[in-house]
């Protein structure tokens, strides 16, 4: 196994990390040209491109009575897994429907001014694609992403939830995918994925329909799509491979340091998996395990990859040093490893969701704990936030004034309206105050 060591004593060794991790985001252009003609593709051509391109990444035979899942198929699904399966999805579901509840925000009116009255009108976007990536062909279906992103989608009212994801190579659907959505009561089910189903969901076509806003987790291609047709369609957010970054002090026990390391360094090649800590007994302590665990992990060959190219073992002077450079980064994931996690939690500035003490694995957040697991990465943290009911919503401002308002305010209004050459502005303002004829009116 290999893993990069690094030291941040200095602020340039710091600004070095920072850079080394900066370039994880660097983009082979050709990608982002080969994703816009494939929009283009599904623009001129409609269900004819997604078969085409369906048929030649994900099922051979691949034809257009295949796009739409018929709803018999996703009726009763549920029923057709094992209960105990079923139960843990439900359970699942309980925590994310909990924990989401709490973002339902309601309009608002502001009737502080005499005369005037301002608000807010929070309204749901009336339809919404969600991307559910397949995992491996359909063998590793992707239940977790289906609940995180469909429960604050009902919970925000959105009127139409419809579901894209990648075919198996038989043409059909993972049982366990089609389970989760019959729980959720989502009858709407789409056999396409990748870069091509994002097009579908944005532009429409003759099967798709055409939606106001796009979320889900993807690849770069998925990735990719939502980046380009953003503006024609609203989307979530933009993610990468995955990131954890742990920092951790000697109370911290390397078994379930390496453990988490590894459960994001087995996403993906690209996945970024690092620790910090002052302790270079510690960090000797957690390569160790982590070659032990790697042993027995079914996905070593990904996992060995994503540690030699974006893990590392990072020795800081102290927790607070490393704290410093965790802002900087903003990573996805962030695990407060320490004798007293709490102590240090407002000294956290960016990351996605943070994991407070040693019995809180990164994977209970993915999962069951009820916080959405689709996260800002890349160091989006810094300005952005997860997926969440907002996502799924719009507001509109309200405002509406009487005529002794405008009487008594108009001179102001003019007057800044003047200030930056727009005349037609101040005589809106200014015909309000001296029309009578209308007077009493609002």
């Amino acid at each position: 196994m290999s893993i990069n060591k690094l030291s941040c004593f200095s602020g340039e060794e710091q600004d070095r990390v920072y850079d080394w991790l900066s370039s994880r985001s660097s983009l082979d252009p050709s990608l982002e040209d080969q994703v816009r003609d494939i929009i283009d593709a599904v623009a001129v051509r409609g269900d004819d491109a997604l078969v085409d391109y369906t048929s030649r990444f994900d099922c051979s035979f691949f034809s257009t009575d295949l796009l739409r899942v018929t709803e018999d198929r996703v009726h009763g699904a549920a029923e057709s897994i094992d209960p105990a399966d079923r139960e843990v999805i439900c359970r699942a579901m309980e925590n994310i429907r909990s924990f989401h509840g709490h973002q339902q925000r309601t309009s608002w009116m502001d009737t502080g001014s005499k005369g005037l009255i301002t608000g807010q009108l929070h309204r749901p976007v009336p339809s919404a694609g969600l991307y559910i990536p397949g995992g491996s062909s359909g063998d590793t279906p992707l239940v977790s992403s289906l609940l995180m992103n469909a429960i604050p989608a009902q919970i925000a009212g959105v009127r139409r939830i419809c579901l894209v994801t990648p075919p198996a190579a038989d043409g059909g659907i993972n049982v366990y995918t089609l389970a989760a959505a019959d729980l959720l009561g989502i009858r709407e089910i789409y056999a396409v994925g990748s870069a091509w189903a994002v097009a579908g969901l944005a532009l429409g076509t003759e099967t798709l329909p055409q939606v106001d806003c796009i979320a889900g987790p993807g690849n770069i291609y998925v990735t990719l799509a939502k980046k380009l047709l953003h503006g024609r369609v609203g989307i979530d957010l933009l993610a990468g491979p995955s990131e954890i970054a742990i920092i951790a002090d000697e109370s911290a026990d390397p078994d379930f340091l390496a453990a988490d390391l590894l459960s994001q360094a087995e996403h993906d090649e690209q996945a970024c998996a690092l620790l910090f800590s002052s302790s270079p007994d510690l960090l000797a302590r957690v390569e160790k395990a982590l070659q032990e665990h790697l042993e027995s992990l079914p996905r070593k060959q990904t996992a060995s990859a994503a540690l030699r190219n974006w893990g590392a073992l990072i020795s800081v002077p102290d927790t607070a040093s490393g704290l410093d450079l965790i802002n900087r980064i903003a990573p996805e994931h962030l695990e407060l490893c320490l004798q007293d996690p709490w102590e240090w939690l407002d000294r956290v500035q960016n990351a996605g969701a943070v994991f407070l003490g040693h019995a809180t694995p990164e994977a209970l957040g993915d999962y069951f704990a009820g916080p959405n697991h689709v996260l800002p990465t890349a160091g989006g943290a810094r300005f952005a936030s997860g997926l969440s009911v907002d996502s799924f919503c719009k507001r509109s401002n309200l405002i509406t004034a009487t005529r002794e308002y405008m009487e008594q305010n108009a001179a102001t209004i003019s007057h800044l309206a003047r200030l930056e050459g727009l005349e037609a502005h101040a005589r809106s303002a200014l015909l309000r105050a001296s029309r009578k004829e209308n007077e009493g009116t609002s």
